[in-house]
């Protein structure tokens, strides 16, 4: 694996290293960064945040479930790089010691990371932007009262990375072959794949053994892939289907972190640009299997606040900008948030398997828990949704308002006309051991009166379609009358009865 990035200002060439050494581990052990802390390696608590800059812009992401391939060809600024090269310090770190808004320091970095990275970006929703990062010393006032402060100065200078193209470093720019060699002929590749121009590497047999980069390439018979097309993705997986397949790693990162699991040949996703994409048009809007739960957040914001909102609350401003939405909908997880507001809006699901493609309902993708309609070397390349009028309310319960596993997430889309239901989409998560429609709830529903006698009639309507499990989220009664609940909700809100919690006033 080779490429080149650039830490905090400075050019820096990777060689030789196992494609799923994480971000963290590299610069505390092979760099001496040591600010960049490892608190609970899952993403969760942020003492790892590094900043990361491309043609994107700057974002906060966690480093702890940052693979090395992921960050080629962009800029990387740790802790030690938010301070000015005199020393100065930045706004939000002199506005932290005026606040006394550190204790321990431990999770302080990760903090301070996040700040800047939101003060470069002019967003001042501090408590979403520092939603991922966890104290537990000094709470949470002083540390907000130092964002409030710090918001108006100007940005430092800098903290301007170029990203490429963008009077970069001339040692700079999009990566390099992220190879040990050229690119592997159809006798020679693993699979039998014919190289089109992508990227192969292999992973480094030393991993874990905190062997310097400045040492070369080291061989191993273990390959890595990173494409740059969805054409060079869908011939390569064709030939390779047991390839791990990594998008955002907010995910796979755990299968590494704490599973200790060895992934094999390995997919990065992050390269493949015509995947990326979030097309709203007329009458369909098309999201790409690599776009962001960051990206699709602000798409719809106008569309669908409701899904917005529930988004916002989606892991936190590090998860959700690295977290993709092909990925949420590819692990099956019967607590994913997307794919219930998905289902609901009447999403189709876009499946490629070399050549061919084919379009399914989301929902017939969900089979059982862990099973999905996917055939091997078959990969989601986009979901998409007709354009409608905004009937969807999408409605997580957890037991944290931030950053935590759905107990239940009922998503629900009914349609009205003179005072009868006319369609109705409704599904949830958590309910059962995949993302599921509610179809007899939409049946209690369809040709009545939109009342709360029809309402109470769907409500029963909820036993035949989900027996819950208890597990250590919520009980299987408890599960059943939250989405009750859900059902009424929807009703009080339509009528524009008060029912957020958020917006009571004393």
């Amino acid at each position: 694996m080779s490429f080149t990035f650039l830490l905090n200002g400075e050019s820096v060439h990777i060689d030789g290293e196992p494609p799923t050494r994480t971000l963290l581990d590299w610069l505390r052990e092979n760099r001496g960064l040591t600010g960049t802390k490892e608190g609970c390696n899952e993403g969760d608590c942020g003492a790892c945040t590094v900043m990361v800059t491309d043609e994107d812009g700057a974002r906060a992401v966690n480093a702890c479930i940052l693979f090395l391939p992921q960050i080629a060809g962009k800029a990387v600024r740790t802790v030690e790089g938010i301070a000015g090269p005199e020393g100065q310090l930045h706004p939000v770190q002199q506005a932290m010691v005026d606040a006394h808004g550190s204790q321990c320091g431990f999770c302080t970095p990760g903090f301070i990371v996040s700040m800047a990275t939101a003060h470069l970006n002019g967003a001042t929703d501090h408590d979403d932007q520092l939603a991922g990062n966890l104290c537990r010393c000094t709470g949470y006032a002083p540390i907000i009262r130092a964002a409030q402060a710090a918001q108006a100065a100007p940005v430092p200078d800098w903290m301007r990375d170029a990203p490429p193209g963008e009077d970069a470093d001339p040692a700079y720019g999009a990566p390099e072959a992220l190879t040990d060699g050229p690119v592997p002929t159809a006798a020679t590749a693993p699979g039998g794949y014919a190289g089109t121009g992508a990227d192969w590497g292999h992973r480094n047999p030393t991993a874990g053994s905190g062997a310097s980069s400045e040492g070369g390439p080291v061989p191993s018979a273990t390959p890595f892939y990173r494409p740059t097309t969805a054409d060079d993705l869908a011939a390569f997986y064709a030939a390779n289907p047991g390839a791990t397949l990594v998008g955002g790693a907010t995910d796979v990162g755990l299968w590494v972190t704490k599973g200790l699991r060895d992934l094999g040949t390995v997919c990065f996703l992050n390269g493949v640009a015509d995947l990326r994409g979030i097309e709203i048009g007329r009458d369909t809007i098309c999201i790409g299997a690599t776009a962001t739960v960051a990206e699709l957040r602000r798409a719809i914001a106008d569309l669908h606040p409701s899904f917005a909102e529930m988004l916002r609350r989606y892991g936190s401003t590090q998860v959700r900008n690295a977290a993709t939405v092909g990925g949420n909908i590819a692990n099956g997880s019967p607590i994913g948030d997307g794919p219930p507001a998905l289902i609901a809006l009447g999403a189709t699901l876009h499946l490629r398997r070399g050549g061919e493609r084919r379009e399914i309902p989301l929902e017939s993708f969900f089979l059982e828990y862990g099973k999905q309609d996917r055939q091997p070397g078959e990969f989601v390349e986009a979901v998409s949704f007709p354009r409608q009028p905004d009937r969807l309310r999408c409605y997580k319960l957890s037991k944290r308002f931030d950053q935590d596993i759905s107990a239940v997430c009922g998503c629900l889309s009914i349609t009205v006309e003179d005072g009868t239901v006319t369609q109705a989409r409704i599904a949830f998560g958590g309910m059962a051991g995949i993302p599921k429609r509610a179809s007899a709830v939409e049946a209690a529903l369809r040709g009545r009166p939109w009342t709360a006698e029809t309402v109470a009639a769907a409500q029963e309507a909820l036993a035949q379609d989900f027996q819950p499990l208890s597990d250590m989220r919520a009980s299987s009664s408890y599960r059943l009358k939250a989405a009750r609940g859900m059902l009424a909700r929807y009703l009080a809100e339509d009528e524009g009865r008060p029912v957020n919690v958020l917006e009571v006033q004393p």
